[in-house]
């Protein structure tokens, strides 16, 4: 999906989100923590920050929030800022190790 010629921003944008949405999830359910039903990620890496998660390295995944299920269909403002592909690419990838290294450390997965 790094090919904005095939993939819209709008496309690209709504799966990173969601990529960051479920991790975020998971780690905090792995931190004891019953995660909102929501799919603002500045909240979610904020409930996983405040319960002692270092998560300043994904801060730039808040941005696809705007991506969320509201925006899949229809154009996103024009005005908000070009889509690091290989940025959010990277972010989400390095989040999905860190929370597949926390859940091999638990013995539950």
């Amino acid at each position: 999906m790094g090919d904005a010629a095939i993939f819209a921003d709008e496309i690209f944008g709504f799966h990173v989100q969601q990529a960051a949405e479920k991790p975020s999830k998971a780690w905090l359910a792995l931190q004891g923590e019953t995660y909102p039903l929501s799919h603002d990620l500045a909240a979610l890496l904020d409930m996983l920050s405040v319960g002692g998660a270092d998560v300043a390295r994904f801060d730039g995944l808040v941005d696809y929030t705007r991506y969320a299920v509201r925006l899949r269909y229809s154009a996103a403002d024009p005005g908000a800022g070009l889509v690091d592909r290989a940025g959010a690419i990277e972010q989400v990838e390095a989040s999905l190790v860190t929370v597949r290294r926390r859940l091999a450390g638990t013995g539950t997965g």
